[in-house]
């Protein structure tokens, strides 16, 4: 039995109880926050489930065998340095730290002391995802060309990061599962309207490989907008994440170019195939990301979502608001 001790109960920590709670092989040993409301909630929905607000006794309690740290991300580098200090495994939610030096830290920490780290990259559960690396894998797609992402709608509003650190680590992320070659450089725009912090953006990543990616990131949109395009040589992926049905669709379309002998300009050839919507699996990318990483303890197996996955991702986001802050200046990775 892996039992778990979960620092935070705001906006995500309700959904991480939940499917914690009810996985088999794994107990929430106790829910833990500085605010009496928020305990108060937990307690309504789990009356027998023990609640604190006391977190360093949470962090060092030894019948504990990992943390959940659920909590704005300026706290995480603390929570989980502390989880680990006191030989504890660590789920910590996206992104991971607040710099690359910390993730650095805590996953050379994590190391040493044979514990396992896992970044909540949720979406690299989802159906969705794990179709399209298929595809990407079996070499469906041929060779990658590029990755478009619109990840907008109206809010929420965070008052510690902008919108690149509260929305990007989604794309970054399943970018980073999806796409091999390394990111060389990163170009960001954006500007900020209400509070401070930028609420729209726009990211360029150049790949090794002549492939490139483009994000865009919006808190002030009046539309919620969830799709990504994948283009390669052979097909092309459209994900929308709001279809109820038929969330991924494949499209055997395509543009060849030849130079025929004694022709000096290139001859551009449109491919227009079929189309086609592949079996998407329907289970809770949660669920499963949760019940994954209790097997990673019980196997002492290193999550692909681990320590070094969540500072590839940092990396970018740090690189991301330094250009941003210099007007979309390039920024090596």
């Amino acid at each position: 039995m892996v039992r778990i001790g979960i620092i935070g109960y705001g906006y995500w920590g309700p959904q991480i109880v939940r499917n914690f709670h009810t996985l088999e092989g794994c107990e929430v040993a106790v829910v833990c926050d500085k605010s009496d409301a928020a305990l108060r909630r937990a307690k309504q929905t789990y009356p027998n489930m023990q609640v604190s607000s006391d977190v360093e006794a949470t962090l060092a309690a030894p019948d504990i065998d990992a943390i959940a740290v659920i909590t704005p991300v300026w706290t995480h580098f603390e929570l989980a340095k502390a989880a680990l200090l006191n030989g504890k495994h660590v789920f910590v939610e996206k992104p991971f730290t607040s710099t690359a030096a910390q993730s650095e830290e805590l996953i050379e920490l994590a190391e040493k002391k044979n514990l396992r780290t896992m970044v909540d990259h949720t979406f690299l559960f989802t159906g969705a995802v794990k179709k399209i690396r298929q595809l990407v894998d079996e070499g469906a797609l041929g060779k990658l060309f590029y990755y478009d992402s619109t990840r907008v709608n109206l809010g929420l509003f965070q008052h510690d990061v902008n919108v690149i650190w509260d929305l990007a680590p989604h794309d970054l992320s399943i970018m980073d599962y999806l796409i091999k070659d390394k990111v060389e450089a990163i170009v960001a725009t954006g500007q900020n309207h209400l509070n401070g912090h930028e609420d729209m953006a726009y990211i360029t990543i150049y790949f090794q490989n002549n492939i490139i990616a483009h994000i865009n990131v919006n808190w002030l949109s009046p539309v919620k907008v969830r799709t990504t395009l994948i283009g390669g040589e052979k097909r092309m992926v459209v994900w929308n994440d709001l279809e109820a049905d038929e969330k991924v669709k494949v499209y055997d379309k395509g543009v060849q170019i030849t130079n025929e002998e004694g022709v000096y300009d290139l001859l551009v050839r449109y491919r227009s195939g079929d189309m086609w919507a592949p079996r998407v699996e329907q289970t809770e990318a949660l669920k499963a990301e949760c019940g994954y990483f209790v097997e990673c303890i019980k196997n002492n197996t290193t999550p692909f979502n681990d320590g070094r996955a969540g500072l590839k991702v940092v990396r970018m986001l740090e690189a991301a608001n330094e250009s941003i802050r210099d007007r979309g200046r390039l920024v090596r990775v």
